[in-house]
């Protein structure tokens, strides 16, 4: 479904007027498969984020291409509908003069598909997110942070896509939070078969929700592994990574 081919990304270091340049993601390849979810794991600054935005087409690529059911990311038309997004900063992921409601409705609007029956699917949404009708004229000042990024949940699968991107999404959560809002997308990725990209420096969340993980190191993919065999992966650095699950 979603392919990243041989991708390269690198930054100007040092200034506007710099020739130096610093590489953040070098000849990365891999598949994100129909229904699977794919975790994208490693420390700060190994460029994983730096990876979703690139297939969010936030930015594009130095070199390679990212296709979606064969077709490049670079073209909007590809991405609208299809690929949502959920972040780590839901503070700012919502609009704060939106109620709940609207910045639900936003992806529809922008889609053209605001219907008679939007109220119904409003309620819906926020039933399978696990929040009550009356929190559609609720706005985001009061909403906590688990609530808060439930409704930024429900907005990414208001458009019903094939595919949704979490960039440490659950990472802002306190701990019992996180567990609610894994089982959560467990139960949603069930329910509307979609796929997940899954970025994240928290090991445990990513062997507890991912089917597959991707280890990045320095901008580069050190190890891919399916979850059920992570304890057997090879490099010293993937093992280190992983060690704290594996107690």
């Amino acid at each position: 479904m979603l392919r990243i081919d041989g991708v390269e990304k690198s930054y100007r270091k040092g200034g506007l007027f710099s020739g130096e340049r610093q590489t953040v993601l070098k000849n990365v390849s891999f598949e994100c498969k129909p229904g699977e979810c794919l975790g994208i794991i490693g420390e700060s600054g190994s460029g994983k984020s730096t990876l979703g935005r690139l297939i969010l087409g936030i930015e594009k690529p130095d070199r390679g291409d990212i296709f979606f059911e064969g077709k490049s990311v670079r073209d909007r038309r590809v991405r609208v509908g299809s690929i949502s997004a959920v972040f780590q900063d839901y503070t700012s992921s919502i609009n704060p003069f939106f109620t709940v409601e609207k910045a639900i409705r936003e992806p529809l609007t922008l889609l053209g598909k605001v219907r008679t029956d939007d109220r119904s699917k409003i309620d819906r949404l926020l039933h399978q997110v696990g929040l009550s009708p009356s929190y559609r004229t609720k706005y985001p000042h009061e909403l906590s942070g688990g609530e808060a990024q439930r409704v930024c949940i429900a907005r990414a699968i208001a458009s019903e896509p094939k595919c949704i991107l979490f960039d440490e999404a659950i990472s802002s959560l306190d701990g019992s939070v996180q567990m609610q809002v894994l089982e959560l997308l467990k139960e949603l990725r069930k329910m509307y078969s979609m796929s997940y990209i899954f970025i994240t420096h928290d090991i445990q969340a990513a062997a507890y929700i991912c089917d597959r993980v991707v280890i990045f190191r320095n901008g580069q993919i050190e190890e891919t592994a399916p979850i059920e065999q992570l304890k057997d992966v090879r490099s010293e650095y993937a093992k280190k990574l992983l060690q704290m699950i594996m107690v």
